[in-house]
């Protein structure tokens, strides 16, 4: 078994040893497979259980709260844990444990009674401990003493016991769950006040507050899952409430389940009426479903509404690159728009001196520093900016994950890590220039976890745009330069950008890839007799022309199959209604095969079924078409005027592959259906793609460095001057 191509398969394997018996080696396995997936919790905790089955507690012990390192919130290591340490005599460290799984799991009887158990533990069986003494004895064995409505007491009494010192735990007790969970917040003690919210929804599972809060506060610190699961519950407590029901909207929208997000605010819109931000979220739902025209009409009635929204406008710039026929033009109008309703306010000036040689520091403002976009195409460049010449502060709008490696990256890098989520955009300018930020890189656009309204307070003396939502211009009046290339911005594209145009001398990224990534696969064609083209790009980019040339490069192609990956078409209906496009156009459905959401490690495994990847447009591939070239697949692509549609010829070019763009469908199409009858050539070019890729300008860090490094300094010298 290889456990790096196929470790799903492998864990499987392991688990089916270790209940027969043979636990040495699906211990061992288990081991490989968490090695090999760094960031997967399942195999940890499946040799958590192996062991603590086995009677080893102490390798348990660890093996959960490794789990628990990736995954907080894993409610089968919460209560496991807490077992053990109970067994070992550490009740005070598996009380939060257990506190927290009966706060998300309040029907699970194993963590109420080992919840019992910790407080019969600490207290005493006489209730001697004040803290616990009213319900303590009684919960032991009794899992329903501890119901949510017996606790109001006893959790304020916890916390007393757990606070710091005596007039802090006083005010906590006095203040109420919520109250207390939003003081430790203000405190920056989101670990805290996230237990304190769990406990409170716990105490009063009637009671939507607690609910609300605790969905807030985990959207905001990335737990997405912990957070849609909390505004469900909340959604059923609050059955007419449509600002539940938008939330609710918003955390699917975040998980990729768009098309129950557009289901839930289309209700909220039927029996609630007309509603700015309803209608926002609607017409970002509505274009991830692959409904782009339509989308763009919603973001409008948005903007027809009320005309002084930011976030209708904000929406109509989001919409707007993934529709057809939008020019160069119209999206900067677009986006000049939004800026025009940005508030602005006017504040000192800058403090630091105009030295054009000087140590610079950098901030990088963004959601997004970990893996994502975002961090797969800037890490590698900014890791080889020259230490001696500028120092970097990062203004993240939510905590890095520990257990993500590109985080692990940034938080190397960076002198400073401040999280910005919890300031307004006035607080946030401020915080930037109190931290002497020089030259700002904004990395997030008007995407969702994104800040770039705070620009128009300037962060920065020097703010350029940069990846993050880079679908055009920015519009920003205070956005001094954007960052590309000149394959992304030719000559005489000047016109379409309210920015001065950097444009660095390669690509305008650079791509690091994961460690992980498995070997190049052999070609597809070669063993299945007929050529199969691919696209794994999100479903909103998916659009009536883009259908219309595939349809046509399948019939050009016989016996040809085409495979669409994306997290929307894990959506049965979103499916089916790709299939009978290309089936209303005589396409066999046999022919057209969708594949939902994938880890990232097996979304790029499963481009060893493709051939050819077929770039959709007006908006292109980015990060996705590096991914692709990286696994040996070459890609076609067609760009357009606006930004977004160049990505994939920019990132083509600076690999070598100018030859894979197109001028037109025409051409798309015929290059596509030519290169996929030279069997031969398709061969060659794979086995050596990888290689070609990694020694190009597109993955040469250090060289991108020196262009970052030249391009910033530039920037700056001509404020200086």
């Amino acid at each position: 078994m290889d456990l790096i191509s196929d470790p799903a398969t492998a864990l499987t394997i392991a688990i089916a040893d270790d209940r027969s018996g043979r636990r040495e080696i699906a211990r061992m396995a288990m081991r490989e497979v968490a090695c090999s997936c760094p960031d997967w919790d399942e195999p940890l905790l499946r040799l958590a259980e192996s062991l603590r089955a086995g009677g080893e507690t102490e390798a348990a012990t660890d093996a959960y709260w490794r789990v628990l390192a990736l995954r907080p919130l894993r409610t089968e290591a919460l209560v496991a844990l807490g077992g053990l340490l109970l067994l070992q005599g550490r009740a005070a460290m598996a009380l939060p444990l257990l506190l927290r799984a009966c706060g998300l799991v309040p029907d699970d009887d194993e963590a109420w009674n080992a919840l019992g158990l910790s407080l019969q533990t600490l207290g005493g069986p006489s209730g001697a401990n004040p803290a616990f003494g009213n319900i303590a004895y009684a919960a032991f064995g009794n899992a329903s003493a501890l119901r949510p409505g017996r606790l109001g007491y006893a959790m304020a009494r916890i916390d007393a016991g757990m606070a710091s010192g005596l007039d802090e735990a006083e005010i906590y007790a006095g203040a109420g769950k919520v109250a207390a969970a939003l003081l430790l917040e203000r405190q920056g003690r989101t670990a805290d006040a996230i237990v304190a919210l769990e406990q409170a929804a716990t105490a009063a599972p009637h009671d939507p507050e607690p609910l609300r809060h605790l969905g807030v506060l985990l959207s905001r610190n990335g737990h997405v899952a912990a957070a849609e699961a909390v505004l469900h519950r909340l959604r059923g407590l609050c059955p007419g409430d449509p600002k539940a029901r938008n939330d609710h909207a918003v955390m699917l929208m975040r998980l990729h389940r768009h098309a129950e997000a557009r289901v839930l605010l289309l209700d909220a819109q039927a029996e609630g009426g007309q509603e700015t931000g309803t209608l926002c979220n609607l017409a970002n739902a509505t274009v991830c479903c692959g409904l782009q025209d339509e989308a763009v009409a919603i973001a409008r009635q948005a903007i027809a509404l009320d005309p002084g929204s930011v976030l209708a406008r904000r929406a109509l710039c989001n919409t707007l690159p993934y529709s057809a026929g939008t020019t160069g033009t119209d999206l900067l109008a677009a986006m000049r728009a939004c800026s025009d309703v940005l508030p602005r306010q006017v504040l000192p000036l800058f403090a630091g001196t105009r030295d054009p040689d000087r140590r610079l520091t950098v901030g990088l403002l963004s959601g997004t520093l970990r893996s994502h976009p975002v961090g797969w195409l800037t890490a590698g460049g900014i890791e080889h900016l020259d230490p001696a010449a500028f120092r970097i502060v990062c203004l993240s709008q939510i905590p890095p994950p520990d257990a993500d490696p590109i985080a692990r990256r940034f938080r190397a890098l960076a002198e400073e890590w401040i999280d910005v989520g919890r300031m307004d955009d006035l607080a946030l300018a401020r915080c930037a220039r109190d931290r002497g930020v020089d030259i700002l890189l904004e990395l997030g656009g008007y995407g969702d976890a994104a800040r770039m309204p705070a620009c128009a307070h300037r962060l920065a003396p020097v703010q350029i745009k940069w990846v993050g939502m880079q679908a055009h211009s920015s519009g920003l009046a205070e956005m001094d330069w954007f960052l590309t290339d000149r394959w992304e911005t030719p000559d005489g594209f000047e016109a379409f950008y309210s920015e001065r145009l950097l444009r660095l001398p390669d690509g305008y990224i650079c791509y690091s890839p994961p460690p992980y990534a498995p070997p190049v696969a052999p070609l597809p064609a070669t063993r299945n007799g007929f050529a199969t083209f691919g696209c794994f790009n999100n479903l909103a980019k998916i659009g009536p022309g883009v259908l219309a040339a595939w349809t046509e490069v399948l019939r050009r192609v016989p016996d040809s199959r085409l495979v669409l990956q994306a997290h929307q078409l894990s959506d049965a209906a979103a499916a089916g209604r790709l299939v009978a496009s290309f089936a209303a156009a005589g396409i066999a459905a046999d022919r057209v095969e969708t594949r939902g959401s994938l880890g990232h490690r097996a979304m790029l495994e499963a481009y060893g079924d493709i051939d050819i990847a077929l770039d959709p447009f007006p908006y292109s591939g980015g990060l996705t078409t590096c991914e692709a070239l990286w696994m040996g697949v070459p890609v076609v692509t067609m760009p357009g005027e606006i930004f977004a549609s160049r990505h994939s010829a920019s990132h083509l070019s600076n690999a070598g592959l100018a030859d894979w763009v197109c001028d037109s469908i025409e051409s798309y199409v015929g290059l596509a259906a030519g290169r996929a009858s030279d069997v031969a050539g398709m061969d060659a070019l794979r086995a050596a793609l990888r290689d070609r890729v990694g020694t190009s300008p597109l993955c040469d860090a250090p060289r991108f460095g020196q262009s970052l490094s030249a391009a910033l300094r530039s920037a700056w010298r001509d404020y200086c001057s």
